[in-house]
């Protein structure tokens, strides 16, 4: 399984095959059943993730106790709550895995280490959490800015694969609708 984690990170920094090694030694493989969590929210998240197998969603609870569907990561994608992870504060969001889910995970002290052994170990860093900027402004904007029906035609373009995998109340909620809107809108796009 480590070999997919070093082969995706390998797409952005070079790793020597002691790099690469070194790596497999400190990530450790979990396996999470469907419904379970990955971080719950109020807790502090203190492993970063790469999903190997599975889908998770992040969620976030209004005061009213009224989950929302805030993002995604499938296979071949990382997972964390970063603020949380990054300034040990508790997470306002809780990363819940909607299938059964394997995750190759490692410390904040880990990749701290993996910064200072692997020679573009901050290069991989810095790559990551510039793409988690570009994605937070882009879904930030849309947010403020689109109608619902566009942020669908988004959630499609960006996500085409997820669609067959999540209820719909999942999509409704991260387009940021109920599920009768939804359908709605889904009926004037299938004509």
């Amino acid at each position: 399984m480590h070999e997919l984690l070093i082969k995706q990170m390998s797409y952005l920094v070079r790793l020597s095959a002691e790099e690469k090694e070194w790596i497999a030694q400190r990530f450790e493989v979990r396996s999470y059943r469907k419904n379970e969590y990955f971080l719950r929210e109020g807790q502090v998240c203190r492993e970063a993730g790469f999903i190997v197998e599975g889908l998770v969603r992040y969620v976030l609870t209004k005061d009213s106790g009224e989950e929302l569907t805030v993002d995604f990561n499938k296979e071949l994608e990382y997972t964390c709550n970063y603020a949380s992870f990054l300034d040990k504060s508790p997470s306002y969001t809780a990363i819940q895995c909607i299938e059964p889910t394997t995750i190759i995970v490692i410390s904040y002290d880990g990749l701290q280490e993996l910064y200072k052994q692997v020679a573009e170990g901050e290069k991989f860093g810095r790559l990551i959490c510039e793409f988690l900027y570009v994605q937070a402004i882009k879904k930030m904007r849309s947010l403020y800015t689109t109608e619902p029906e566009t942020r669908y035609l988004q959630f499609l373009d960006a996500y085409a694969d997820l669609a067959p995998r999540l209820p719909q109340y999942y999509i409704s909620s991260y387009v940021g609708v109920k599920p009768p809107s939804l359908s709605r809108i889904r009926k004037r796009l299938a004509k």
